[in-house]
């Protein structure tokens, strides 16, 4: 952990923290509601940097609507926090997702375009998200996600999760093959 400072919201009143990564470079922060040391059932979200939804609010996808749902969530209970991890795209960089949306405006899905590039469908890795976790302090989470994967992933890199809290966003006409695609190509749940 780097750095800590207040950070009122119009989700409520948080505390955000910077963390460094010294394995990729990156910097992650955490927005934390309350203290947390210690608790254990809090509800966390792990949320991949999303560019083009988080600050232009594109509708191809659900990111921006997911994170804040979260932020609302937890803004609204004593404890919580919400891990904004800087790995754009499931991993696979800002400028390869531009080639990618280019690929889907062809006709292909997330995962095809992605294939069609060379990379991976998931190329994102969550060892610092549970470094963060325990950084933090906080004892067991409720993971808000649709995503098993990221379930596994967290449970194996040492974090238990006391459950899963689904974040369900309504699909629009520019986003509702996106979320077909995760939940049938990619096992997503809602």
């Amino acid at each position: 952990m780097i750095s800590r400072a207040k950070l009122p919201t119009r989700f409520g009143d948080f505390s955000i923290y910077g963390f460094h990564d010294s394995r990729g470079g990156l910097e992650h922060t955490a927005i934390v509601r309350g203290c947390v040391d210690g608790l254990h059932d809090i509800p966390v979200r792990v949320h991949s940097e999303c560019h083009t939804g988080d600050i232009f609010g594109s509708l191809r996808c659900d990111c921006r609507d997911q994170l804040e749902a979260a932020l609302s969530y937890i803004g609204s209970r004593d404890a919580g926090a919400v891990l904004y991890m800087r790995q754009e795209v499931r991993g696979i960089g800002l400028l390869n997702k531009i080639q990618a949306y280019n690929l889907q405006d062809q006709g292909r899905d997330t995962v095809e375009a992605n294939e069609d590039l060379g990379l991976p469908a998931e190329a994102r890795e969550y060892q610092a998200a549970a470094a963060m976790l325990h950084l933090l302090g906080i004892g067991s989470i409720a993971l808000m996600t649709n995503n098993p994967a990221k379930m596994t992933a967290l449970s194996d890199a040492g974090i238990l999760i006391s459950r899963r809290i689904p974040i369900v966003i309504e699909p629009n006409v520019h986003n509702s093959r996106y979320l077909i695609t995760k939940k049938v190509r990619m096992g997503h749940l809602y």
